[in-house]
């Protein structure tokens, strides 16, 4: 047992102590603590030792050393390098909330004493793991409260005066006091840590803000100590003091005094609008918006339906269409309805003919136009002879039309039979809607 003792001293006198972060990345941890038997079932006291270093916001490096012992001397001693697992790492928990939790796991090599009544020391590689939760006291000091488990190995024992194989599995319960110590690097000496510096590079002796910044008491973006008029919000050409923005209109008659250098201004400062559309010239990108037209943030007139006219000028300003036309649409689709015919016929009734005669009506007075019929049948009769009815009436269309003076460059006719009805042939009337001729494609350009 000297070995135990001998390696519990030389951790109690482990240097001068000073809780453990990223600025102070070593830590010594020491504390009491009482452990269970779970084999033997009974209850012992022990010191929970450890040194940690931080290796991240997530992880720190552990040796840890519990030591259990009963009155009559040591029971088992455990060194073992263990990651911790920190809850506490600025995704679940902030790095500074006042309670801790962690998760930590290791392997180590097993000291257990197992003399008594017979037994014999037994050594060998052995796990453990457990959770705790950290309480910081001070940046330097903190309290963990931490239960753990731990793996024994096979050993003997003599048990009711028989050798027997056992295994001393543990369960530990410790208060630790952790002593943090290292100086965080702080490259130009003005009290904050470089980790937290976002002005890493003060010059020596400047008044610095929490982040390591220069004060900035007026908030001008010139530091107080190039700041000849650190209390009044300027400009950095001048030194932080304020100064007219040269656009010969004094300050105190200025209604724009923050118009950049160079800026045409009228006589009460401000910049030039020569359109009148709320934008100034030197941000207009279309200074000569008509007047009256509205415009969106560059000055721009506003296209709304993106067809290349100008809302002011486009007479359907949510519809695109071209220039010729006022914005409008140049083609219009026409819905026509379709033609019907008697059985087993290609002629056209008189309603039919009164119908087409609207739609040559429309056709002339159009631009240009596209008419495409297509020509269909019940299905009494058969394929081939319907095929044929379907094209004579689809023709009855096209050359009643053509009859009227409407140009055939622009008409075009298709037949289909009985392959493509408008309701099943499943009735007498559903038939008659079948027998017809309907406009596949009707456009106008006026």
């Amino acid at each position: 047992m000297k070995k135990f003792t001998l390696l519990f001293l030389s951790f109690l006198i482990i240097g001068t102590a000073f809780a453990q972060n990223a600025d102070k990345k070593w830590a010594i941890g020491l504390g009491p603590g009482i452990f269970q038997n779970l084999e033997k079932n009974d209850l012992g006291f022990m010191g929970d030792f450890y040194l940690s270093t931080y290796l991240s916001p997530s992880f720190d490096l552990m040796l840890k050393t519990p030591l259990g012992f009963y009155s009559e001397g040591i029971d088992f001693f455990n060194p073992s390098l263990n990651f911790r697992y920190k809850l506490y790492n600025g995704n679940i928990l902030s790095e500074t909330s006042s309670v801790q939790p962690y998760l930590y796991a290791g392997g180590g090599y097993l000291f257990d004493n197992l003399e008594q009544n017979g037994g014999t020391d037994n050594t060998g590689v052995n796990f453990n793991a457990g959770i705790g939760s950290k309480f910081p006291i001070s940046p330097s000091v903190s309290l963990f409260l931490e239960v753990g488990y731990i793996h024994g190995i096979e050993g003997y024992r003599h048990v009711n005066n028989q050798l027997a194989s056992v295994q001393d599995n543990f369960l530990k319960l410790s208060g630790i006091i952790e002593f943090a110590f290292g100086a965080a690097k702080d490259s130009d000496g003005d009290g904050v840590p470089d980790r937290k510096d976002k002005c890493p590079d003060t010059p020596p002796g400047v008044q610095v803000d929490e982040f390591g910044c220069p004060l900035d008491r007026d908030g001008d973006g010139v530091p107080d100590y190039l700041d000849k008029c650190p209390d009044t919000p300027g400009l950095p050409e001048f030194d932080g003091c304020p100064d007219s923005d040269g656009d010969g209109v004094p300050d105190h008659l200025d209604k724009c005094p923050n118009t950049p250098p160079g800026v045409q201004v009228d006589q009460h400062g401000c910049p030039l609008d020569s359109d009148g559309d709320g934008v100034p010239d030197y941000l207009d990108k279309c200074p000569d918006t008509p007047r009256g037209c509205p415009v969106d943030e560059h000055g721009c007139p506003l296209d709304s339906d993106g067809d290349g006219v100008i809302d002011c000028e486009d007479k359907c300003p949510t519809v695109p269409g071209p220039a010729w036309n006022d914005g409008c649409p140049a083609e219009e689709e026409l819905d026509i309805p379709a033609v019907y015919f008697d059985f087993d016929k290609a002629e056209l009734r008189p309603e039919a003919k009164a119908q087409l005669d609207k739609l040559v009506e429309t056709l002339s007075s159009a631009k240009e136009y596209s008419i495409v019929v297509g020509g269909h049948t019940c299905d009494i009769g058969t394929g081939a002879y319907n095929m044929k009815l379907s094209e004579r009436r689809a023709q009855s269309v096209v050359k009643y039309l053509l009859s009227k003076g409407i140009s055939n460059t622009y008409v075009g006719s298709n037949y289909y039979g009985e392959d493509k009805p408008a309701v099943p042939n499943s009735s007498i009337d559903n038939r008659r809607k079948n027998r017809r001729v309907e406009f596949e494609e009707a456009t106008i350009k006026k």
